[in-house]
């Protein structure tokens, strides 16, 4: 795998160039595509955590690169292994063991459950969903930050979505596990960035992404995202030391529009004019045994 040419150092941006990048879900979808990118950046070791097995060999196999990756199996849909603190401990142990200090941590490891209004959502899958999407991602944190904090230099981006910023029906448990990662991650930047630590952080927030994730979704106006395309805007964010980036734009618009107009006049224009809330009713998702779809 040949690596981009190099740049001059920028204390103001984050290079990928010889560290060890932590990617959850790296095992498809754009976890796997960002590792990919972190070793034409010249990372030197891309780790990759996931629930399957056969994704990680599939993800390390394209990489092509042995020497410089490696990966664990960690099931995020299942409370006794990512999610269950000791299991992150224990995992992040051997990783830190093996492949030397994480510098760059990406929590992008996610699932959501079915096409269910509420109260067709059972106590387990509220669990799980809330655990994988929200407490995994601050577990593994806790355990990569305490190295970052003694360097004074890491870099910490936490995958959340744009439902975690507009309420839709049919995804309730999801969009309150992403609302819980954006208040979570910006919080915690605000803190490091008052302890002026040189750790960042980096909050993305996607609209829906063409991955098996969120198969049979349909949107009517705003474009469903190119997961290559996305991909490589969050390895940019993270580069350019971005506190917070919504994909795509427009988003932010709306966001400003949510604030300006009342609730009923906000509902008939983006939630049924602009289809925003139609459009999960064709979801399916990439099906895992747990009846669950992940990325």
């Amino acid at each position: 795998m040949r690596p981009e040419p190099d740049t001059k150092p920028n204390k103001n941006m984050t290079r990928f160039k010889d560290k060890c990048v932590l990617i959850t879900g790296g095992g498809s979808g754009i976890g796997r595509i960002m590792g990919r990118l972190a070793l034409e950046r010249g990372a030197r070791k891309v780790v990759v955590w996931d629930i399957d097995e056969r994704n990680i060999a599939a993800s390390l196999a394209a990489y092509a690169a042995p020497e410089r990756t490696a990966g664990y199996r960690a099931d995020v849909s299942d409370r006794a292994d990512v999610s269950d603190r000791r299991q992150v401990e224990e995992t992040f142990a051997r990783t830190t063991a093996e492949c030397g200090p994480v510098e760059i941590l990406i929590n992008c490891a996610g699932i959501i459950t079915g096409n269910k209004t509420f109260d067709r959502q059972t106590p387990e899958e509220i669990e799980r969903t809330m655990a994988v999407n929200a407490t995994a991602p601050m577990y593994l944190t806790l355990q990569a930050l305490p190295g970052m904090l003694e360097r004074n230099e890491g870099h910490i981006c936490n995958i959340a979505s744009a439902a975690g910023m507009i309420s839709n029906p049919r995804m309730s448990v999801y969009a309150a596990s992403k609302w819980a990662v954006i208040g979570w991650s910006d919080s915690l930047r605000i803190e490091l960035q008052e302890a002026r630590s040189g750790v960042h952080v980096t909050t993305v927030a996607p609209y829906y992404i063409a991955t098996g994730m969120f198969a049979g979704v349909r949107s009517r106006l705003v474009p469903i995202l190119d997961p290559e395309k996305t991909a490589r805007r969050i390895v940019r964010a993270v580069e350019h030391n971005r506190t917070f980036r919504g994909l795509p734009w427009g988003f932010h618009f709306i966001r400003l529009v949510q604030g300006l107009l009342p609730d009923k006049l906000f509902d008939a224009l983006v939630g049924n004019a602009m289809g925003i809330y139609r459009t999960m009713d064709h979801f399916t998702g990439r099906r895992t045994p747990d009846h669950t779809s992940n990325r």
